[in-house]
């Protein structure tokens, strides 16, 4: 069917229309053709955002591990199914085919039900990117117990947190990790987190960098003896379409971090689906996504969305810096490798490194690339196309989040003529609304608002882990009968959509409610400035005044710092008002972000209100340090 497949323009558009006006019929076609079900649903949809519940092929029996590992066997056992990159560069690759998976997660498996483990339980996975992290994640999902994977670069308070929020009978982890030329003690971490996680009954761990390690009697074993000596043999759980497959924290703006729950048929179906066609790929490609397993993307489209095509998929557990700047073109070029998708954060930091690194590889095997975590900005794209892609392979800037599972707005390779910084066009089954202050549609294109999904989609989250209030509160509260996504948005004249960055940073001054967005936008365009923050602090009069932190390209530039704050107040006053400048400037080397590049403007608001008291756990943070620095210098 070609639906599955879209090939051309035209096509796309048939096919989103058919999404649009029979949603159910759609989605039904795309589950029946290309899945392995043990009994089909009695229903595909049903579901009320007002309550707000959402139930995808309901009554249906599966398991995903099947669909992603088993039925390729008979055609591709012996594909290689994971590529695993080494850190370190004079370590050979690992390539690990469907029957070696097969038979790894199937060990993996037994050890998890001789451990105690059973469905609906849950398991905390603390690894780095290795092969086990992977195998790990697939061998919860194949008794049906619910993985929830922490990025093994987080404290162990944040680890803490986690466990005990969703009380996680086990943890998995390894004597420590290696990035670039540091090793980290990830058993340490564990240590200190399970000081406080009563619910914690074992620890498996696995031999990453051979230290000596401490192990607690009675809680913690060695993994590979008990793989060693379990079965490759493990039947499939069978699973409910609605049974949680994973739960993921992701940063709450409110500070604690909400576990977003995913469950198993609608997850399958759309990240299989969005997978296909985001990358267009093919039965012999090679495809690449350097993020971390830890995040969504690298549950999506490392794990479950590759697999479930029978596709061949690269781990990568470097650093795009070690041992030199090199090492991604080095790994595609050594690979092969034809769809390679990473993060506007990395594009920039490579591009600062010249294009030497680059020129010294081959780089001819690449066909797409893509882009994830945040929008990209016009200049780190075009460098991206006319250095990486040499302006052959078209540029993926895909929009989507830890609760949307999968991708929702993104050019289709080949099909969607690209536009920088646009994500363009959204994909099959997502029916996007913008809206006003107000709560009504905007209308037609050239409009900008609040960006909103109005209809179901098969891989949303259904609920925050033990707080469906909180889920409701966060995403369906705002606006009436949709799904809000925190971001803002502008359609152009022929519909395509670029996000803006997040709405949810609105100050009220002097009764003027102020998205910080376009005053960062009017800042950013001074060009002494590289990069701008605004939060609001307490202020008698104007009951909130604004405060930002502007990063400047030249540091030399410190000197005139009081001319250079007249002229951002000018340029804030030309482009929104008066009434949106600034009543505090402060420069600073660096932003606190997450790792995928997001700024932690509640640091910032915190700062700006001089209540350092409680910051948070900072060190989950990219750049932890420059909390200090900021907090040292601020007016």
């Amino acid at each position: 069917m070609s639906n599955y497949h879209i090939k051309h323009l035209e096509e796309y558009y048939q096919v989103y229309r058919k999404s649009v006006r029979e949603p159910e019929n759609f989605w039904e076609e795309v589950a029946e053709e290309h899945f392995m079900w043990r009994k089909k649903w009695d229903k595909v949809l049903s579901w009320d955002f007002t309550k707000p519940e959402v139930k995808w092929f309901e009554g249906a029996k599966l398991n995903i591990t099947e669909n992603c590992i088993d039925r390729h066997l008979a055609t591709r056992g012996d594909k290689t199914a994971i590529i695993f990159e080494p850190n370190d560069p004079k370590e050979a690759s690992e390539h690990i085919t469907y029957k070696q998976l097969h038979e790894r997660v199937n060990q993996f498996a037994n050890v998890l039900k001789d451990e105690g483990i059973k469905k609906g339980d849950r398991v905390c996975i603390y690894l780095p990117m290795i092969p086990e992290l992977a195998i790990a994640v697939l061998a919860c999902a194949r008794v049906g117990a619910i993985h929830s994977v922490v990025f093994a670069g987080f404290s162990s308070t944040a680890l803490s947190t986690r466990i005990n929020d969703s009380e996680c009978k086990m943890v998995i982890t390894s004597d420590g990790s290696y990035r670039g030329a540091k090793t980290i003690d990830l058993k340490a971490i564990v240590d200190d987190a399970l000081e406080d996680c009563p619910c914690v009954k074992s620890v498996l761990v696995a031999k990453r960098i051979h230290s000596d390690i401490g192990m607690k009697e009675g809680r913690d074993k060695w993994l590979q003896p008990l793989l060693d000596k379990a079965s490759s043999d493990c039947k499939a759980e069978i699973m409910d379409a609605e049974d949680p497959l994973f739960i993921l924290y992701t940063s709450g703006s409110t500070g604690k971090p909400k576990g977003m729950v995913h469950t198993i048929a609608g997850y399958m179906v759309y990240t299989a689906y969005t997978f296909k066609n985001v990358f267009q790929y093919r039965e012999n490609d090679v495809y690449w996504c350097t993020a971390d397993i830890g995040w969504i993307t690298g549950h999506s489209y490392i794990v479950y969305g590759p697999l479930a095509n029978g596709a061949t998929t690269v781990m990568f557990e470097g650093v795009p810096s070690y041992p030199d700047f090199g090492r991604f073109w080095e790994v595609v070029e050594k690979h092969r490798v034809n769809q390679f998708y990473t993060a506007p954060t990395a594009i920039r930091a490579l591009a600062k490194q010249g294009v030497d690194f680059i020129e010294s590889h081959d780089l001819s095997s690449l066909k797409v690339l893509g882009s994830v975590g945040e929008p990209i900005n016009e200049e780190a794209w075009h460098w991206y196309n006319d250095n990486v892609g040499k302006k052959r392979c078209p540029i993926v800037d895909t929009w989507w989040q830890t609760e949307t599972g999968g991708i929702m707005v993104s050019p289709l390779p080949f099909v969607t003529p690209t536009k920088p910084t646009y994500a363009t066009l959204p994909f099959p089954g997502i029916q996007p609304a913008l809206m006003d202050e107000v709560g009504e549609e905007l209308k037609g294109n050239q409009v900008e608002g609040r960006l909103c999904i109005k209809f179901p989609w098969p891989s949303m989250a259904r609920t925050i882990w033990g707080n469906h209030e909180r889920y409701r509160e966060t995403y369906f509260s705002a606006f009436e009968n949709k799904y809000f996504t925190g971001d803002g948005a502008l359609r152009d004249e022929v519909g395509y959509y670029r996000i803006t960055g997040r709405v949810d940073d609105v100050i009220i001054v002097s009764g003027h409610n102020l998205g910080t967005a376009p005053i960062e936008d009017a800042i950013n365009e001074h060009p002494a400035v590289a990069e701008s923050a605004i939060v609001g602090f307490p202020h008698d009069i104007k009951g909130n005044a604004l405060y930002g932190f502007v990063i400047l390209k030249d540091t030399g530039e410190s000197r005139v710092q009081d001319n250079l704050r007249k002229e951002i107040n000018q340029i804030i006053t030309e482009h929104i008002g008066p009434i949106a400048k600034l009543d505090k400037i402060q420069f600073t080397s660096g932003l606190p972000k997450t790792r995928s590049g997001k700024i932690m403007r509640r640091i910032l608001r915190k700062i700006a209100c001089k209540d350092i008291s409680n910051l948070g756990d900072t060190s989950t943070l990219l750049n932890p340090e420059v909390v200090q620095e900021i907090i040292d210098n601020a007016i």
